[in-house]
């Protein structure tokens, strides 16, 4: 047993400097391969700890899930990275709540009859395991069921707006009551029949992942994400302490506290709280958004137009939104950013903390496309380059540069941190429509003097740019 908690513990150190250099793209690579070799040290001596085992099954689950694992991504493009990152939160939580749920079955007799609980080669109190095994599943079937309306959201499967009804946080106020009485109830011997319980708990956890999820809209999702990506590692740690696994509560606990300080930081970058972020219901389109359009001065520009912008700027400043990701064109835009500084000008990209729609989106798609690490900057660091800057180049991003957020109290985006990209000299922005962001406001960036807008898909529109600037 001190053999395999040793193992435990390098595992352990193996997670917490995979996710030291996960911080930092650079790094990133190498802190995944750290990270799973963490994960096959304790995947391994847990399998030549524990007896009993069916290693047949074990090997057949294991070849499957590789399969599907390295299909998906392989084939799953960069634009899909958001829904498939919320696939496997779900399936965490999921699997979680079934290896609880399976220890439950196994010691319900055990636990209605107020016995002590054997696991291993342990005894523990029937409380404490009660109330384990049911926060377990609580928490995965949540995780599960709200990663999979996350995902129809991103998917398009579900609106991205907001869905309300009448009632809607009382009810999940009785969910929530429901559950903790159950949890509660589930910790006291003879209590009530305890596989009623258990029905009880996975199905209000159900609709309590549903109900908490479909009035997010989609400009919180990257916060969304990160909370679910915490609540799987919640689930992964407390089915930890229902089997007496240190291996899995040291590393269910990393992913919980990494995701909840990740979300933490997605909300200071929009400057707003954890509540406000679940309950607000930020993201309907907001009444009189077409009139508002009417209103905006837009000067629409031709590429030809726009390449003669570039050719005398010095200092450019590329800022990727959603819409580069959709259009799949960060290749393009470093094509177009390798061929300026082919002429002597400076190129940057900004990066908003909750630009497209998990964190680090913008981050993962710039690096697919080998943009050099060190030209990326975030809010901060870029903001002050704006003040010099001859054009900034606005791709599909909307609401993370909308100057309503500075002053316009009444919009749901105010006080959120933007990209200064109307201090620029001149600003472009590319996009398909007029249509408003995630927020469901319309930019007032669109009509500054120093605005002109080139619209058309972003790839589309980036390769042309290239070939017109190469005329010049």
């Amino acid at each position: 047993m001190i053999y395999m908690n040793l193992f435990y513990v390098l595992a352990g150190v193996l997670f917490i400097l995979g996710l030291k250099k996960l911080s930092h793209p650079k790094t990133a690579r190498n802190g995944n391969l750290t990270a799973s070799i963490g994960m096959l040290i304790a995947i391994v001596v847990t399998l030549v700890t524990f007896g009993n085992l069916d290693f047949r099954m074990i090997a057949i689950g294991m070849i499957i899930g590789s399969i599907i694992g390295a299909f998906f991504a392989i084939k799953v493009q960069m634009t899909e990275m958001p829904q498939m990152v919320a696939i496997f939160n779900g399936f965490g939580g999921g699997a979680s709540a079934l290896v609880a749920a399976a220890d439950f079955l196994k010691n319900a007799q055990h636990l209605m009859n107020g016995d002590m609980i054997m696991v291993g080669s342990f005894e523990i109190s029937p409380i404490f395991y009660g109330a384990v095994v049911a926060f377990s599943i609580f928490v995965g079937t949540l995780t599960f069921t709200g990663s999979f309306v996350a995902f129809g959201k991103l998917q398009g499967f579900i609106s991205g707006q907001p869905v309300v009804f009448m009632g809607q946080k009382i009810l999940n106020a009785v969910m929530a009551l429901v559950i903790i009485v159950s949890i509660v109830m589930m910790a006291v011997p003879g209590s009530i029949d305890l596989n009623l319980l258990f029905i009880i708990i996975v199905v209000v956890s159900a609709f309590l992942g549903i109900t908490l999820t479909i009035p997010i809209g989609g400009a919180d999702m990257p916060v969304v994400i990160s909370l679910l990506n915490s609540y799987s590692g919640i689930a992964a740690a407390a089915t930890g302490f229902v089997l007496l696994n240190q291996g899995l509560i040291i590393s269910g606990a990393l992913v919980g506290a990494s995701g909840l300080i990740l979300t933490n930081i997605m909300c200071k970058g929009m400057n707003r709280s954890l509540a406000n972020v679940i309950f607000g219901a930020v993201g309907g389109v907001v009444e009189g958004a077409a009139a508002a359009i009417q209103k905006l001065n837009i000067k629409s520009y031709s590429t030809e137009e726009a390449a003669m912008i570039f050719d005398a700027a010095d200092k450019i400043i590329i800022v990727p939104g959603y819409g580069l990701a959709v259009a799949q064109a960060q290749h393009a835009a470093r094509e177009i950013a390798d061929f300026l500084e082919s002429k002597g000008k400076k190129v940057l990209y900004a990066i908003h903390p909750v630009a497209g729609r998990m964190p680090g989106h913008m981050n993962v798609l710039l690096a697919e496309a080998n943009v050099p690490y060190e030209l990326l900057k975030d809010l901060d660091e870029i903001n002050p380059e704006f003040e010099d800057c001859d054009v900034a180049l606005v791709l599909g991003a909307n609401d993370v540069v909308n100057p309503a957020a500075r002053h316009d109290k009444s919009s749901p985006i105010y006080g959120m941190p933007i990209l200064n990209v109307d201090k620029s000299r001149t600003v472009i922005i590319n996009k398909r429509t007029m249509n408003p962001g995630f927020a469901g406001i319309q930019n007032e960036l669109f009509g500054f003097d120093n605005s002109i807008m080139v619209f058309g898909d972003a790839k589309v529109m980036l390769t042309q740019l290239l070939a017109d600037l190469k005329d010049l």
